[in-house]
């Protein structure tokens, strides 16, 4: 019975020590992401004036910060939402247009990291994305739960729309089988 009770105890604390390397690469991650996105953004207001059309972005690279007021948080935003960027900050999805370009623009994020206290938005709130070429002020005016493998969020709009998604539930054990859609909309631009 005691090799048993140490068997279980050994068990436990590696299942400890690998929560605790994972949640620190995270974290290390996406602080040197932020700080990879801080300096874009602090070089583009050092350049000739970009506008969106003129900005490029490569796979994988921080290029914005996204400002959640209501939550305290500033986040880097990561070209790409596959695992490395996700692992990074906030993906931006690929296919969609980036900010002041009119149309659906999509970030995603894991709810257990960037978008932890996620369940306290609520329509009205802000987000603020500061990129290279401007800051781009959006009010949160819906929200919606789907199914994880429902795609039809990712959309032409006819019009400027942030979509920012994540897992749901939000206090869910392992692959959630939702996603948590908020559709924020500009409310001015500088």
């Amino acid at each position: 019975m005691r090799k048993l009770g140490s068997i279980l105890i050994i068990i436990g604390v590696v299942f400890i020590g690998v929560f605790v390397y994972q949640y620190y690469d995270h974290w290390k991650a996406q602080d040197e992401s932020l700080t990879e996105a801080q300096e874009s953004v602090d070089k583009g207001k050092n350049k000739v004036k970009l506008t969106p059309d003129d900005f490029k972005v490569n796979a994988n690279e921080a290029f914005a910060i996204l400002e959640i007021p209501k939550l305290g948080k500033s986040l880097p935003v990561v070209e790409g939402t596959d695992p490395d960027s996700l692992k990074k900050g906030v993906g931006h999805l690929s296919e969609s247009v980036l900010p002041g370009q009119g149309e659906q623009i999509v970030f995603s994020g894991h709810r257990d990291t960037v978008f932890r206290e996620f369940g306290k938005i609520e329509i009205g709130d802000q987000y603020i994305v500061n990129t290279p070429y401007g800051s781009y002020t959006y009010e949160i005016r819906d929200t919606e739960i789907v199914s994880a493998n429902d795609t039809t969020v990712i959309r032409e709009m006819g019009e400027e729309v942030l979509v920012v998604t994540t897992c749901y539930p939000f206090r869910y054990i392992g692959d959630a089988p939702d996603r948590f859609i908020t559709y924020a909309y500009p409310v001015g631009d500088k």
